[in-house]
């Protein structure tokens, strides 16, 4: 029997294929009588079968050419039975990884039996290092996969077919409480390990490390050492495939269990611990571990389990080691952990606490809390004080997480380097003396100490003087915004929109009127199947402009550290035009053209760079139609983060004259926006500022004293 006309796909499959939303796939089932009927699933999440809606799709022409990646996605799902092969393959995406250009090439050339083969020597290989991987039966209906697999890591490279895989083995995870922690969260907790004196510890572990995004910033900070432990086997054996690509030079061991109940690493003291603990699981084995040798602090309540994982890194770490966790906010004032937080803070081992904005990390809707520790070294003299952060303080509503970075480690840094004279800031920081947390509730809340202890610390005259700084930016501000919307006169077309031909990105790529550039690690390729630029032999401290900066239109901000270990690293030119690769709900793409101040930067990661051949291609024009809504919904996939598929965005086939008409309305849109973001943070910083001195009685309202 043909397996391919059996397998079934869901909605979201069916909005890959067609690159569109899922929306438009429920519109189309509910417009169509001729939509494919459902052939499997359940009412609220039925299955089709994948030839029909091909069929379907194909006669309408909304069928694009498949992709390596789609191509695989296919293929697993159209392989019988679970996710299993999409756990089995990983070995090939690390021996193919390390195979050079040409032999890689060669793979999807080769007969069944013969890739096969070479499935079978890869997990010989790699099955030590790859948890979960024991050396299964290849079998001949895995051919078709494997074949998939290898032309995505050729085109895409090695990270894609990863994610891909993936995809597949998050279907079938059973796990609950676990999540990826973002990637700017990561980094930040990596930062927050690096010492007075800069440097960042060798050998870090993460008991709960998911896929290895917290390992993976802790291996990008400078860690060499790297040790990892999940109970999900998919998880665990993808962070040791990410892990092994993206820092092949560290020492990277990846385990599977429960770190509370079987710890893999028993015995193991590591220099520093990061940790994302699962969420909302009570049932970490309370019962069993009653007696444990690590409640060095106190046995944790049943209900506070995140009081386990803390004192589980603790045991790990060597005297004066660090570690960070994420935690729920509850844990710093639940009644049932009050003993264990005091006696925390007690020996000095909660060292700062940092409260971090809504939407930061899953869940969205709660203000997650950091948690700084340290082993107490017992020739040391226990600390005083203990640093609160307040970097919620702001409601950043766009989750800024330069913003954010900078709120936590200017704090964190001078109160690391010199405790007793940190002064802190005023409703953001605070050094509040432990004496004053060993009350009756032991609550961390860094808002609670941090407002209620700042008027001590209120300068008046400096405050009045930065208030006023802060009306002139405020004015000038506004004064740009006014005369930008001056202009508000724009004629409309005829009785309908007008129409026109259009071109796919990858078709304008073919035909050599403009590349796209991305960071991507050393041998992956363009889309368009150019390779990607070399690393220079120096950096030479050039800025690496983010995606964050293209979002806000600020100057390059990140450093050498933003940059992946080992990437191809594209340098930015004048009237190259950038898109972000990835947006979350809710929000629009952003287009721009750089500005002149960037060019030489580097590209970070997760920004497209648009390089167009100007006797074709108007900057400003193209940016514009790049990031117009329904082009990038039409080229979007994903739920809670989306990506942008660059291949599949289109832009009009006009006149290079009619072309920049339109490029000089999107860079007045552009400067607009800019303009009126200007002016509405100058608005927030100065009401801020204000509120902070009235409150506070260092500031007096105008007209005080008078009668």
């Amino acid at each position: 029997m043909n397996q391919q006309a059996s397998a079934l796909v869901t909605a979201a499959d069916i909005s890959r294929l067609a690159g569109v939303t899922r929306a438009t796939v429920s519109n189309w089932r509910r417009r169509h009588p001729d939509f494919p009927a459902p052939a499997g699933g359940t009412d609220t999440s039925p299955t089709y079968d994948v030839d029909a809606v091909r069929a379907w799709l194909s006669a309408r022409g909304q069928l694009p050419d498949d992709t390596p990646a789609d191509e695989l996605r296919t293929a697993l799902r159209s392989h019988p039975g679970d996710g299993a092969p999409a756990l089995y393959l990983l070995p090939a995406v690390l021996t193919a990884a390390r195979l050079g250009r040409r032999e890689r090439e060669a793979l999807p050339e080769l007969r069944d039996d013969a890739l096969l083969q070479w499935l079978r020597s890869a997990a010989d290989d790699e099955a030590d290092d790859i948890p979960g991987i024991e050396r299964p039966a290849y079998s001949a209906d895995l051919a078709g996969p494997l074949r998939a697999l290898v032309r995505c890591i050729v085109v895409d490279g090695a990270e894609a077919a990863t994610d891909v895989l993936a995809e597949r083995l998050l279907e079938d995870t059973g796990g609950t409480g676990t999540y990826r922690t973002p990637r700017p969260l990561a980094d930040l907790m990596a930062r927050l390990l690096t010492d007075s004196t800069g440097d960042f510890p060798a050998s870090v572990l993460d008991p709960a490390c998911g896929t290895g995004s917290l390992l993976a910033a802790a291996a990008s900070a400078g860690a060499t050492e790297l040790h990892g432990q999940d109970i999900l086997v998919a998880q665990a054996a993808q962070a040791a495939v990410r892990l092994r690509l993206s820092t092949p030079e560290a020492v990277i061991s990846v385990r599977t269990g429960d770190s509370l109940r079987s710890d893999a690493f028993k015995g193991l003291t590591t220099d520093a611990v990061l940790c994302n603990p699962p969420y909302g699981v009570r049932d970490w084995g309370h019962e069993d571990l009653a007696y444990d040798q690590r409640w060095a602090y106190g046995v944790p309540p049943k209900g506070e389990p995140e009081l386990a994982w803390v004192q589980h890194s603790l045991a790990h770490l060597a005297p004066g080691g660090r570690a960070v966790l994420l935690m729920p906010p509850a844990v710093a004032e639940r009644t049932a952990g009050r003993r264990i937080r005091a006696q925390l803070v007690r020996d000095g081992a909660l060292r700062a606490v940092v409260s971090l904005p809504q939407g930061a990390a899953t869940p969205l809707h709660i203000g997650l809390h950091l948690w700084v520790l340290e082993r107490p070294d017992p020739q040391a003299e226990p600390p005083g004080t203990i640093l609160l952060i307040d970097a919620a303080a702001s409601e950043n509503r766009d989750l800024d997480w330069a913003s954010i970075d900078d709120t936590v480690l200017s704090a964190w840094r001078p109160y690391l380097a010199d405790q007793d004279g940190f002064t802190g800031a005023p409703g953001i920081a605070g050094a509040v003396p432990i004496t004053d947390l060993l009350n009756e509730a032991v609550d961390l809340t860094p808002a609670r100490h941090i407002r209620t202890a700042s008027r001590q610390a209120l300068r008046p005259a400096l405050l009045a003087r930065q208030a006023s700084e802060l009306y002139g930016q405020l004015h000038q501000a506004a004064r740009d915004l006014t005369d930008l919307s001056a202009e508000g006169d724009w004629p409309p077309a005829d009785d309908r929109p007008r129409d026109w031909r259009t071109a796919t990105v990858a078709d304008l790529l073919r035909g050599g009127a403009l590349s796209l550039l991305r960071t991507a690690p050393a041998g992956r390729r363009s889309r368009s199947g150019e390779p990607l630029p070399q690393p220079e032999p120096e950096l030479g401290g050039r800025p690496t402009l983010t995606a964050t900066d293209v979002v806000k239109n600020r100057p390059a901000s990140g450093t050498e550290a933003d940059l992946p270990t080992g990437a191809a690293l594209p340098l930015i030119q004048g009237s190259d035009v950038l898109l972000t690769e990835t947006l979350s709900v809710g929000r629009s793409a952003v287009a721009r053209v750089v500005e002149p101040g960037e060019t030489g930067c580097f590209l970070g990661p997760h920004l497209l760079l648009f390089r167009p051949d100007q006797r074709r291609l108007d900057p400003w024009f193209l940016a514009g139609f790049l990031a117009a809504e329904q082009n990038v919904n039409a080229a979007a996939t994903g739920t809670s983060i989306i990506r942008v598929d660059p291949r599949r965005l289109r832009v009009p086939l006009l006149p290079l004259p009619e072309q920049q008409r339109y490029g000089a309305a999107f860079r007045r849109l552009h400067e607009l926006r800019t303009a009126a973001r200007r002016a509405d943070q100058a608005a927030e910083d100065v009401t801020r500022l204000l509120s902070t001195g009235l409150t506070g009685g260092a500031l007096l309202p105008r007209g005080h004293g008078s009668t």
